[in-house]
């Protein structure tokens, strides 16, 4: 017989009925003449009896059974005399009256639970098994609703959805490409696509007006827990729009994911200008769960014959409130946290605002009362707070200064997995410059448009030149990211002069597009989500191995099936390599 009911669907309501469960035995536990087996599978967990006073043989049997096995049971739903108020199946049990073993198993190399004692490489090895657990597959399930979330509402949109081509040619988009041997053009290659940038604008121009896809890219870089080589976008793009439009279409996606997902509504979605952003929070996706913002201290803590200040491109405090609690030892940590090589600040200044008004810092020396009010006056501290202070170079220091502040938080307990703040971040540097190239270069792709307003300055005076670019950030990761696209071919020509680009590179590396917008490109933008990120952030885990069903490790490496590996003499000989 067919299996009638899941694991995780019986209730006290069935008790009486005669039922057939199919699934994975969990553990058994054997109490002389009787048996008690967790049978499981993607839906709970349901305990199944066996008595050797009803069925001496049966309950024989049912000791014979390991953990993972397979199998199929027969028998009443009873009411459970020991109660398990944690799993929702837990007022009833399975009088077993026959069973099947469908399939035996070896014994896992890890436990098969919630809290498995398996390291990430034996689980990875043995990914098959790992997919069993609970957390795992709750988080594959949250990523099949966020994936239908997101479906649902671009088609309700009228965005249609198109397939683009995985073996393209390969074009400089900022990491390595992974490229393909071609059999049929010996000594030529494929790239596997980084984005589907080019295509997408290439719909634009075809008149399609509202794309999407969610698609696998390919990126050969190097790794950290929120980097695959293989990932996916929600990729999409519109035509005849301008900024506010995308920002305006992909708000409401996100807000009716979060609606659809996990029954949250979103708060204020504010706005950043990337300068904005980096001045208040000293990062371009800052996390929006909590203030503790930057503060300059330039005017009250330079000129006082301070070296490390006066010397400095910039002073930046943060203020910490309660933070007086921290003691002389846990202030000391927090120096050398800062000045690990990973953040790498020279030093950390303190000083406390102690209950009674009066201040007590780590530069005493240069600076009096009259002078730290100064400081605890522009970063708003009060009575028992702590004020935090880096200096250096501008940009340096304010993104070392964002480094303790999100420490700081998650010490506080200001960084709750369960809270969700977003923003966008908008005009972005059209360019950046790279010494060691000495060329300048797109801070997202070629295809990005600078804003109206700064074009007159992209040949005199490039660094300055805003792009007509945006990025949202959750919690303080980036979640998605595009622009409006520039979309006539004189334009386009003085973004490729500007990245260095000889109009020859130029013509082959991108003559396709060029070509195209000689017959009427529409106006368009677009922007690219992370699934993988977006789902991470929801599930509520840091790395984004753990929403993947079939992962690489650390090096790139799939360890269960063993990839990448060698190919053999022929293949090589049919490809034409050596």
């Amino acid at each position: 017989m067919h299996r009638t009911h899941t694991c995780g669907e019986l209730r006290a309501e069935h008790i009486g009925q005669t039922v057939t469960l199919s699934g994975w035995v969990q553990t058994r536990r054997d109490f002389g003449g009787m048996t008690f087996i967790d049978l499981r599978d993607r839906y709970g967990i349901t305990q199944l009896g066996f008595n050797e006073e009803q069925d001496k043989e049966l309950n024989t049997r049912a000791r014979s059974l390991g953990r993972e096995f397979v199998v199929k049971v027969h028998g009443e739903v009873i009411e459970r005399s020991n109660k398990n108020d944690k799993i929702p199946t837990g007022n009833i049990e399975i009088k077993v009256t026959a069973f099947k073993v469908l399939n035996a198993s070896l014994t896992p190399p890890f436990t098969i639970e919630n809290d498995t004692d398996g390291g990430e490489e034996i689980r990875l090895k043995y990914r098959y098994l790992d997919l069993r657990r609970n957390p795992i597959q709750e988080k594959l399930v949250l990523r099949s609703k966020l994936n239908k979330a997101v479906r649902d509402y671009l088609n309700d949109a009228d965005f249609i959805d198109v397939e683009t081509p995985y073996l393209i040619k390969s074009t400089p988009e900022g990491a390595r490409d992974f490229v393909v041997p071609s059999r049929m053009n010996e000594g030529q290659y494929y790239a596997l696509p980084q984005s589907p940038q080019t295509f997408k604008q290439l719909l634009m121009v075809s008149g399609l007006d509202k794309y999407y896809q969610i698609v696998k890219c390919f990126r050969d870089e190097d790794f950290r827990a929120d980097r695959q080589p293989e990932f996916t976008q929600i990729d999409c793009e519109m035509s005849f729009v301008e900024r506010d439009d995308v920002l305006d279409t992909f708000e409401g996606m996100i807000r009716s994911v979060f609606k659809s997902v996990k029954d949250l509504e979103l708060g204020d979605i504010p706005k950043l200008t990337y300068d904005e952003a980096m001045r208040r929070f000293g990062s371009d996706k800052p996390d929006m769960r909590f203030g503790m913002e930057l503060v300059d201290l330039d005017d009250v803590a330079k000129g006082n014959g301070f070296g490390v200040f006066d010397n400095a491109g910039s002073v930046v405090a943060i203020n910490v409130t309660g933070g007086n609690k921290y003691t002389r030892k846990e202030l000391d940590a927090f120096t050398d946290w800062v000045k690990r090589p990973q953040i790498g600040a020279l030093g950390l200044i303190y000083c406390r605002v102690n209950e009674d008004g009066s201040y007590k810092s780590s530069v005493d020396k240069f600076f009096d009362q009259e002078k730290l009010a100064q400081w605890a006056e522009k970063s708003d501290s009060k009575a028992n707070d702590l004020i935090l202070v880096l200096s250096g170079e501008t940009e340096k220091v304010r993104k070392q200064m964002n480094e303790l502040r999100l420490h700081i938080g998650d010490l506080e307990g200001l960084r709750p997995k369960d809270k969700f703040a977003a923003c966008w971040v908008v005009d972005f540097p059209l360019v950046e410059y790279d010494e060691e190239s000495d060329k300048w270069h797109a801070m997202h792709h070629p295809f990005t448009s600078p804003i109206p307003a700064d074009r007159d300055k992209m040949e005199t005076d490039p660094g300055t030149v805003k792009a007509n670019a945006y990025d949202m950030a959750i919690n303080g990761m980036e979640v998605g990211g595009g622009s409006i696209r520039i979309h006539d071919k004189t334009l386009q020509k003085r973004m490729f002069d500007l990245l260095g680009f000889t109009p020859e590179e130029a013509q082959e590396q991108f003559g396709f597009l060029m070509n195209a917008f000689e017959y009427g490109a529409p106006p368009h933008g677009g922007i690219a989500f992370g699934l993988d990120r977006l789902a991470a952030i929801l599930t509520g885990t840091d790395s984004i191995r753990d929403v993947i069903a079939f992962p690489k490790n650390n090096m790139g490496r799939d360890i269960m099936i063993d990839a990448p590996a060698p190919l053999n003499a022929d293949q090589k000989k049919e490809l034409g390599m050596p």
